[in-house]
């Protein structure tokens, strides 16, 4: 079969589709299209591809057509070197991974000098060919008849003859495949620490004696495992137990030499595929299941972060309402800054109510004068240094308001990643007046009427929401968090009179300086009245139309389908629906029941299929839509402020703040996040924390353990009320294979000296939420 046949093919395995599907979808890709325009707009095309498949299709596509690509160069030097027979070009052509296409390359790629080449222009690749052909012969005996002045002794000609043997073997791709899967299911990581490194690396106490098998090694161990490697503190050993593994491995490689007999031949040649495996197969092999372990733990940790990071983008928007927002502080004072309904910068302000000029009078004073002046909804608090201190103050001053006055709601907001986008360069083309400081109270107030929004003006490793992320591969961890992003954008929807040039960047087909010329139209000329006015934006063709308008609204317009999410392509038909429903399409909103009386299948033509004209019927019912949930937020109990305010059986509320492959992290209001253990998630049992929980998620704990001393805090969502991680079921054996280096069973989340629970510090080198659980615990050990 042709190539792109088999790439369909492949792929269709890979996302569950059939070729004609890939093909379709691997056409539009190609021709420009973005995946979300793709997964909404071409469904028959693709055949109902979601985003996911979408994403997996192009992963996969550049990885096989890179594949290809060197398929092609391998072929071209092999013929150069006129050694290109049939059998070989049938194999070439039948590799399925780049690993096995260079194992058959291997004898043919051009090579500095080695020992085997050496030992051949020394002529002794006929003393090879002897000893394989006549196992009775003693090799030291035949070894004599090829000594020369270059080989004057027995001992250096076998020698020749081994290194000749070693590198076929080392080249043979059938015995490189069966050693790799053999190790893929049965290789042990062993790790020791550096002599003298204990006390430095205490931090990784965990890995001083640790042995466990390469094929479930978790990313987050891995990771860890690597890194206290790159800090000299530990050795670490990837190969087969020394009992049963290391003769198999032995006997595997001595097959390939056949020595059937027990002749001096034989007995060599036993020695030599010992010899090969030791000093050269070996270590080929730990080198390549290295390289796997740490992309297999990068992949986990870049997953993580990206689960993560999307149920943040797309946590329930609060709405466009007066906010108030408070980044705590306390020397510096707490800053201030009120938003309308539309994000825009009405006042700002440094209040001082903590030490050392504890005016608390004044603070209040001036929280009662923004709320009455701008008609405050919401007060947003970050969750930074002195948040629970500054919720206390707005309590107390919202209970100051008279009984009849409307009182605003107060919320914890996560501040990650906010001081990276005031101290940014777009903060300051935003807010060329504004101190940094101030901005950061501004970001905690938007991030509370559209998170969304407000966190697309962040580099998305600055949100900090994973694991190890400054470890990881940082192109592919990039890649991997915009495609989040953009996805997440495309599903909401985005106001096109309303949104910033930076959130306009994410929508689908849409560049960076596309944005900004929509945002300077916009200012020059005034709110867009319709979605067609777009291609009067300069260098926005109809190319680029096509992939953004169904993802642009446009409130109170000119045409009432430019507030959903029907494709303009599509007006005829959505249209015709209408039509048929009696009614114009706001009238439909308050009586969706017409819509409900009429066929989809009636609808279906040339142009549109079923998929289409359902999508286009569930638009016209709700135009629009959000697919964000309701706004809910946590409401913590009063009175506990502190960690040395809990008690073990407390039942409170918080918000998840991270989740991890051990378990999840959520803020009670105390300074520090409480972990649940995977184990305490749920009344069964959950392999992944993501069954349960996301970040944002706004939940139930019981307080299960409480460590002052250490800033450590247990808590379970378990019906029975926690029962000891250790006794569970779900959380028997080694309790250390379930948490990075540093955690303790059932730990919290100390606070950073910056005061963000639930992120890295931007450049910092901490895994998200529990990175400061880490640190932490490395400090007290």
């Amino acid at each position: 079969m042709d190539r792109a046949t088999r790439i369909n093919r492949t792929i269709g395995q890979d996302i569950g589709a059939i070729a004609t599907q890939v093909a379709a979808a691997i056409r539009l890709l190609d021709e420009g299209a973005t995946v979300p325009f793709v997964a909404r707009y071409r469904k028959e095309a693709t055949g109902g591809l979601d985003d996911a498949q979408l994403r997996l299709l192009a992963d996969r596509l550049g990885y096989l057509r890179d594949m290809d690509d060197r398929r092609d160069a391998i072929l071209k030097s092999i013929r150069e070197q006129d050694k290109l027979t049939e059998a070989l070009a049938r194999a070439i052509d039948a590799a399925t991974t780049k690993v096995e296409l260079e194992d058959i390359y291997l004898p043919y790629k051009p090579k500095r000098r080695t020992k085997a080449m050496i030992a051949r222009e020394n002529g002794l690749q006929p003393l090879r060919d002897a000893i394989m052909a006549d196992r009775k012969r003693d090799p030291e005996e035949l070894a004599k008849s090829y000594l020369s002045e270059a080989v004057p002794e027995v001992k250096e000609a076998l020698n020749g003859a081994r290194d000749i043997l070693t590198e076929e073997l080392a080249e043979t791709a059938d015995l490189l495949g069966d050693l790799r899967g053999y190790l893929r299911r049965e290789a042990l990581v062993t790790a020791k620490v550096v002599p003298g490194q204990e006390e430095a690396g205490a931090k990784f106490s965990d890995y001083f004696n640790h042995s466990e098998k390469w094929s479930t090694m978790p990313s987050h161990r891995a990771l860890a495992l690597l890194r206290a490697m790159k800090e000299g503190v530990i050795r670490f050993d990837i190969g087969p137990d020394k009992e049963v593994g290391e003769p198999r491995c032995e006997s595997m490689v001595a097959a390939r030499l056949q020595p059937s007999g027990d002749g001096p031949g034989d007995r060599w040649l036993r020695e030599v595929a010992s010899w090969a495996w030791r000093v050269k197969l070996s270590t080929t092999m730990m080198t390549e299941l290295v390289a796997e372990l740490r992309a297999r733990a990068h992949e986990g940790a870049i997953s993580v972060f990206a689960r993560n990071l999307k149920d943040l983008l797309l946590a329930a928007p609060a709405g466009a309402r007066p906010t108030l927002g408070l980044d705590p502080g306390i020397r510096t004072g707490v800053k201030a800054a009120v938003i309308d309904a539309t994000g825009k910068v009405l006042a700002t302000d440094t209040l001082y109510p903590f030490q050392p000029r504890k005016d608390v009078q004044g603070a209040q004073a001036a929280i009662l004068r923004l709320v009455k002046a701008h008609g405050i909804d919401l007060i947003a608090i970050g969750n930074g240094t002195a948040s629970r201190e500054t919720e206390k103050l707005v309590a107390d001053t919202i209970a100051l308001l008279p009984a009849d006055a409307k009182k605003p709601t107060k919320v914890i907001v996560s501040e990650a990643g906010a001081s990276v986008y005031s101290a940014s360069e777009l903060a300051s083309k935003e807010f060329p007046d504004l101190d940094v400081s101030l901005r950061g109270a501004v970001s905690i107030a938007r991030r509370l009427q559209d998170p969304l929004a407000e966190l697309v003006k962040i580099e998305p490793k600055s949100i900090g929401v994973g694991q190890y992320q400054h470890d990881v591969d940082q192109r592919r961890l990039s890649k991997s968090l915009e495609a989040v992003v953009e996805d997440a954008v495309n599903a909401v929807g985005v106001d096109l009179n309303t949104a910033s040039a930076p959130l306009l960047a994410h929508v689908s087909g849409l560049t960076p300086g596309l944005a900004e010329s929509i945002v300077a139209r916009r200012d020059a000329a005034g709110a867009f009245t319709s979605r067609k006015a777009l291609l009067k934006v300069a260098r926005l063709g109809p190319r680029a139309f096509e992939q953004c308008a169904g993802f642009l609204r446009i409130r109170d317009g000119s045409e009432p389908l430019d507030a959903s999410a029907v494709h303009p392509e599509a007006y005829g038909l959505a249209r015709r629906i209408i039509a048929d429903c009696g009614r114009e399409l706001r009238a439909l909103q308050s009586d969706p029941a017409a819509l409900k009386s009429l066929r989809a299948e009636a609808y279906v033509d040339e142009s549109f299929g079923l998929p289409t004209v359902r999508d286009i019927l569930s638009e016209l019912e709700k135009p629009g839509r959000d697919p964000r949930p309701s706004f809910k937020t946590a409401s913590f109990a009063e009175g506990i402020e502190q960690i040395g305010d809990l008690r073990e059986g407390m039942v409170l509320e918080g918000t998840v703040t991270n989740v991890a492959a051990f378990g999840a992290f959520v803020d009670i209001g105390v300074h520090q996040d409480g972990l649940v253990h995977v184990s305490q998630l749920a009344d069964r049992f959950v392999k992944d924390p993501h069954e349960v929980v996301k970040a944002g998620d706004v939940v139930k704990v019981r307080v299960t353990e409480v460590d002052v001393a250490r800033k450590r805090i247990g808590l379970t969502m378990r019906k029975d009320g926690g029962v000891s991680a250790k006794d569970d079921r779900n959380a028997r054996g080694d309790r250390r294979q379930e948490r990075p280096h540093g955690i303790p069973k059932k730990t919290g989340t100390p606070a950073r000296k910056d005061g963000q629970r639930g992120g890295a510090p931007a450049g910092g080198d901490q895994p998200g939420a529990f990175g400061s659980a880490l640190l932490e615990a490395m400090k007290k050990r």
